[in-house]
């Protein structure tokens, strides 16, 4: 089954492994008999559908999620293998959407408004009053 990312990416079904295991965790009588924990790898370097340029941004905007070049999904909040499928290829597409798509203009900076500036006041005045009733007493 092809991941269709967007109307321009398509991921085959064949640059997609697929391992599977047992959950862990609290679960009823059957909670160790099925793998129902999904791990979804996809390996950037080597895809065949991604131009230079995607392949640059990914790898750039996904650095920390990746392990030489390849993306790994984990799943297992469903019993149900299959629907822990479908969770990671969803992880996965909103990964991909998201570091492909143009980066927001960065915010233009304003200045505090009255009502903040009140607060870092109020703020600053209450750290002195309890600094102050922490000192020593004076010696008299």
């Amino acid at each position: 089954m092809d991941l269709e990312v967007s109307p321009a990416l398509t991921i085959p079904a064949a640059e997609l492994q697929w391992r599977f295991s047992r959950s862990s965790g609290p679960g009823g009588q059957h909670v160790n008999t099925s793998d129902s924990r999904v791990e979804l790898s996809w390996s950037i370097e080597a895809s065949a559908v991604l131009s230079e340029e995607q392949r640059a941004l990914l790898m750039d905007r996904l650095e920390r999620r990746l392990i030489d070049g390849t993306i790994t999904i984990a799943s297992s909040e469903q019993r149900s293998q299959l629907r822990n499928r479908e969770i990671a290829l969803a992880k996965l597409a909103e990964l991909v959407v998201s570091a492909l798509a143009p980066a927001a203009a960065p915010r233009r900076k304003s200045k505090p408004s009255r009502g903040s500036k009140m607060r870092h006041r109020a703020a600053k005045e209450q750290r002195s009053a309890t600094k102050q009733q922490r000192r020593r007493p004076a010696a008299e």
